[in-house]
């Protein structure tokens, strides 16, 4: 019957399984080099032009919403005139450097305001076509030679006749009675397009168009605008990866300049696109491109010569081990299993066969193969009535086939935890380069801006809802929350207070707890204790003019609307790639959002952390300054390190008195440093290499070691005189083909037995069929 399995497979399985752990240790050390830039400072430089172009992206889709906002809402009163119409739609403050209205009929300009607008190209009549949805933003050159970016929205405003000449439209008043019909016309603004934020000493930011031409740069002067204007040829090729990108579906990447000065300059590209590329920024074809000199690193040591070197060692190690396990248990089990089978045969019927008993059984090995094998010898010459029974004896305690198990384990344990526990491992004290810490500082610092930003946003946006619900209907006052808040997302929810407190409408959820009526607009954080943290934005409303024959609206006039921003926006806005956990905290430094699961005014993970944050913290009267370490990431060194740095929210602005923190953590081992790739290289090849070592001896003790000691053991008995105890095989392998032959001669034994001095030519053949196992 043919064998499955035994005792060669495991041993052939672990030989396998070490060859190929050594070669992976050879290739995945050897490949690692020391690089002057680590990766890692260029995928941070990818990652900051990543920030600044989202930023970029916010930016536009904001003034974009804006101006549709404006155009929406205005409703010119007293007067439909032109530049009355238009006055209304920039208000004073405004951040336009100009504005203009288009006759859609005509393309001409009905009224104008700020710098003139550059309307190269620009064909009012198709854009003011109502069917073709939002006006998507563009980019023009302008006389004054930086480019602008334009804005458009539709307005309709009522006029008297429609049979005025051209001129008369131009010029005249465009207000009307109770049979005015509505015009539609083109609201156009330029504003100047916005240098991208980034931050870091040293760092430059330029935004280009998707002809390479740059349009904005920061910082404007000094001498790293100097620096950046030197390579003249990266915002071109930054435009065309930025082309590329649109089929590839890459938006960012980094590329590493040549050195000069005894610097390497680090330059990184992301294009201003949405993730479903469907907003108002996506379609400009506008590209990010942030660039920093780093002193080189200096070379550090080749690892291959480690690698071979380790990688030879478990070679020596899984031959010696894979010889000892042969010599010793594979080949002795082998000649066993031979051996019994020959026996089994003798007893038979055959003349022939018989003789096989005449040869002795040899004995190979030490432990249970050499017992087995003394056994049946023994078996051998009871059945030629050469001796008797042995008499049992007591089980010596010698090392047997599993302490030599043991003893291989060992020897690949000695390779393996070595390499997983001690060898390689990245010294504390330059573990991350200052480079990459001061990255870490610059991107907490974009994401302090980026939720700056979204509440400043939030607050002028809710101080244009006021003024749209002064002296408004309930219904017009309810329209206006409800689009409010469709327009924001982040709002959670919409109320209005009146000057007493009382709530007087709602939109969206109730609120997790409502506000004293303040004072003014601004931000302020509602709650510090709770499930929930609360921060709201507030506007007063202002009261509405004096109508003729209006009654007195003191007591009736709503005092302030108050947005209340979910907890969830304030999570996503700190969520950035590759910044590792980052949380949100206020002036006590709880936690108020995060990156990663928290319970509400929660302290932060670590003291360490805190220490950091509270670095942060200023003068009476100050702003605080960022900050940043390389730190423990728990309460003990072998937690491991982590780069963090923690940022003052505003320093001006509705959010600076908030005392609000942004605090970032990324493990040390999840940077791209060459020391942390080898250390986890070499920590990888050890778990494999115990790993493979455990499984396959694990494999070898339960189908081999141990069906091979309780075979001993029943040899052992039977060559004892114990004729009673029947053997069934359980293994198709070379133990249960040894079982299968001691049942045979417990058989023919007992025969004999019964013959009672009968010669061995009397033994009838044995009915025990070994087809199966039971």
């Amino acid at each position: 019957m043919p064998m499955l399995g035994g005792v060669r497979p495991p041993i052939a399985a672990l030989l396998c399984g070490l060859l190929a752990v050594s070669a992976l240790t050879a290739l995945g050390l050897g490949t690692v080099h020391e690089q002057d830039v680590p990766q890692a400072l260029s995928d941070a430089e990818r990652q900051i032009a990543q920030d600044a172009a989202d930023s970029v992206g916010t930016s536009i889709n904001a003034s974009a919403r804006a101006v549709r906002r404006s155009a929406a809402s205005a409703t010119p009163a007293g007067s439909s005139k032109p530049a009355t119409v238009l006055r209304s739609l920039l208000p004073t403050g405004h951040p336009a450097a100009g504005g203009v209205l288009l006759d859609p009929r005509t393309g001409k300009p009905l009224a104008a305001s700020g710098e003139k607008v550059p309307l190269a190209g620009v064909d009012a009549k198709d854009l003011a076509r109502p069917d073709t949805g939002n006006i998507a933003p563009r980019v023009v050159a302008s006389g004054t030679g930086a480019p602008r970016l334009l804005l458009f929205a539709r307005v309709s405003v009522p006029v008297a006749d429609r049979k005025q000449d051209e001129n008369q439209d131009q010029a005249g008043d465009l207000r009307g009675d109770q049979d005015a019909e509505e015009r539609g016309l083109l609201f156009v603004v330029s504003e100047k397009v916005a240098a991208p934020a980034v931050y870091g000493a040293g760092r430059t930011g330029q935004l280009v168009d998707r002809n390479g031409k740059v349009c904005a740069s920061a910082p404007t002067t000094g001498a790293a605008l100097a620096a950046a204007t030197g390579h003249r040829a990266l915002p071109a090729a930054a435009a065309n990866a930025a082309n590329t990108s649109v089929h590839t579906g890459d938006v960012s990447g980094s590329v590493l300049g040549d050195g000069r000065h005894g610097l390497r300059r680090v330059t990184g590209w992301a294009s201003v696109v949405s993730e479903d590329g469907k907003d108002d920024a996506s379609g400009l074809g506008l590209t990010v491109l942030t660039a920093r000199e780093v002193p080189p690193a200096k070379a550090g040591a080749d690892h291959m010569w480690f690698a071979l070197v380790a990688a030879g060692a478990l070679v020596v190690i899984a031959v010696l081990v894979t010889l000892v396990l042969w010599g010793t248990m594979q080949r002795p089990l082998l000649r066993l299993h031979l051996s019994a089978a020959r026996l089994a045969k003798g007893v038979g019927e055959v003349p022939e066969e018989r003789a096989e008993l005449a040869r002795p059984v040899p004995v190979l090995g030490f432990g249970e193969p050499g017992r087995a094998g003394r056994a049946l010898e023994s078996i051998r010459r009871q059945l030629l009535g050469e001796t008797g029974p042995e008499p049992e004896q007591e089980v010596r305690r010698r090392p047997g086939v599993r302490a030599l198990v043991l003893v291989c384990a060992l020897v690949i344990a000695a390779w393996g935890v070595p390499l997983l526990f001690l060898l390689n491992r990245v010294p504390a004290a330059k573990a991350v380069p200052a480079a990459a810490v001061a990255d870490q500082q610059a991107r907490t610092e974009a994401a302090a801006d980026r939720v700056q930003r979204s509440l400043g946003g939030s607050r002028t946006d809710l101080a244009a809802a006021a003024s749209a619900l002064s002296g408004a209907s309930r219904d017009r006052a309810a329209e206006v929350l409800r689009r409010e808040r469709a327009d924001h997302p982040t709002f959670r929810s919409l109320y209005v207070l009146d000057r007493t407190g009382a709530l007087v409408q709602q939109v969206g959820k109730q609120p997790v707890r409502t506000l004293v009526p303040p004072t003014g607009e601004g931000i302020t954080q509602v709650n510090t204790s709770g499930k929930i943290p609360a921060i709201a934005a507030y506007a007063r409303i202002p009261a509405p003019g004096k109508a003729k024959g209006a009654k007195k609206t003191e007591n009736t006039t709503p005092a302030v609307v108050v947005a209340e921003i979910g907890v969830d926006a304030l999570d996503d806005l700190v969520s950035r790639p590759g910044l590792g956990s980052v949380w949100l905290t206020d002036e006590r430094h709880r936690v108020l959002a995060a990156s990663v699961g928290f319970e509400a005014f929660q302290s932060l993970p670590s003291r360490r952390l805190t220490r950091l944050v509270a670095k942060t913290d200023a003068a009476p009267g100050g702003a605080g300054k960022s900050a940043s370490a390389v730190l423990h990431a728990g309460t003990s060194p072998g937690e491991g390190l982590s780069v963090a740095a923690a940022a003052p929210l505003a320093q001006k602005g509705p959010a600076a008195g908030l005392g609000w923190r942004v605090v970032s953590a990324e493990p040390a081992a999840a940077l791209k440093l060459a020391a942390y790739q080898v250390q986890a290289r070499t920590m990888l090849a050890g778990l494999l290499a115990l790993t493979a070592g455990g499984a396959c001896l694990g494999w070898l003790h339960i189908v081999v070691v141990r069906p091979l000691r309780t075979l001993t053991g029943c040899a052992e008995r039977l060559a004892a005189g114990d004729r009673r105890t029947v053997l069934f095989p359980v293994h198709h392998d070379e133990c249960g083909s040894v079982t299968r032959s001691l049942e045979l001669l417990r058989q023919a034994l007992v025969e004999r037995d019964r013959g009672a001095g009968a010669g061995l030519a009397a033994v009838p053949a044995p009915s025990f069929q070994c087809g199966s196992a039971p």
